[in-house]
């Protein structure tokens, strides 16, 4: 029999941690008895509504089971196969997609765009722009925002501000990739809508897989002009849940209990705690500027290899030379203290 626990996984993502026990107590309540298929059931109306009053305001909202289909088939509503993507070169739809949002829009072409903590810059988005014109070269028609980043930095209300003015000035749309959205509201201490309605973004991909639930995102359609017909959409790329109700009761537990936002901010300590304790680690370098559940730092590569051989999973970072360790709403201080421990004993061998 397998084990039940893989000792050590709990730093390689957040998608490892179990389903936090608000999501799981909302699924047993709603598996009683039969209930109308394909989204015609009270968890989903509810978890609707629910969104709905988070945002503050009208919105066209969705479920599909992960966010490699959330963004694409978002992203393909937003624009035709002649129309460009404009993202961070870093930015999650373009490193870690599989071509998928290409192949949801039939061709829309990426262009990458830099930018410091993997942040787009309003002055790059213009460039982008204005560089060509002509009709040998994709339109620019969406900008893509990723918040929280890859890098587990977050985009502040004004810098949103400044994006989405830039989108209005050139007539692009807005989407955001909210894989951890809660982080990043988290961080911020604002509301949800500041960070998106209020700056001008049109499509929010919102992330429950990572924010505690099992499985399964929310599309939230703040221009609902953009939604329709999105319910073909999803029938077609087959995220159409039969018994949506086990996609959607989770939300409910989410959010009539505050948990997405609880368990954001456990996430978030956790990374805090461990950012600090690897600071003082002799040969250890904490990169970039931490403000989500992620902490990026390069280790020699010994240390790195005999933490691994202890049984501590972590990722090396797209080839950068650093290495992630991502906290999720379960991880423990206990977890991240038995890190650290390793991780100076190991180093002073």
């Amino acid at each position: 029999m397998p084990r039940s626990v893989i000792p050590g996984c709990q730093f390689a993502s957040d998608n490892t941690a179990p389903i936090c026990p608000e999501a799981w107590e909302a699924v047993e309540r709603a598996n009683v008895g039969c209930l109308p298929s394909y989204g015609n059931d009270p968890w989903t109306a509810r978890a609707c509504d629910l969104i709905r009053e988070m945002f503050g305001g009208p919105a066209e909202v969705f479920f599909v089971f992960n966010g490699t289909a959330a963004n694409s088939l978002a992203l393909a509503a937003m624009c035709q196969s002649y129309h460009a993507i404009l993202c961070h070169e870093l930015a999650h739809v373009e490193t870690d997609e599989c071509g998928a949002p290409e192949f949801y829009s039939n061709g829309t072409k990426l262009l990458l765009l830099p930018g410091v903590h993997a942040k787009l810059e309003p002055a790059g988005i213009a460039h982008a722009v204005e560089r060509r014109r002509d009709v040998h070269y994709p339109k620019p028609r969406v900008v893509s925002v990723t918040q929280a980043t890859e890098l587990s930095t977050v985009y502040s209300i004004e810098e949103l501000a400044a994006i989405g003015e830039t989108c209005r000035r050139y007539g692009l749309r807005l989407h955001m990739d909210g894989a951890r959205f809660a982080n990043a509201a988290a961080a911020l201490g604002v509301p949800p809508a500041r960070i998106t309605r209020d700056v001008g973004v049109d499509v929010l991909c919102l992330g429950g897989t990572k924010n505690g639930m099992g499985v399964g995102e929310a599309l939230v359609f703040f221009d609902t002009n953009l939604a329709e017909e999105f319910a073909y959409r999803c029938k077609q790329a087959g995220h159409l849940a039969s018994k949506m109700r086990y996609l959607t009761a989770p939300w409910v537990g989410l959010l009539q209990s505050g948990g997405w936002l609880a368990n954001a901010r456990r996430a978030n300590a956790a990374a805090a705690r461990l950012e600090t304790g690897l600071r003082g680690l002799p040969g250890v370098e904490v990169l970039g500027q931490r403000q989500a559940n992620a902490v990026f730092a390069r280790l020699p590569a010994a240390l790195a290899q005999s933490l691994r051989a202890e049984g501590w999973q972590f990722y090396d970072f797209i080839g950068s030379g650093g290495c992630r360790f991502m906290c999720s709403w379960a991880t423990t201080d206990a977890e991240v203290d038995a890190l650290l421990a390793d991780a100076r004993r190991l180093a002073a061998a």
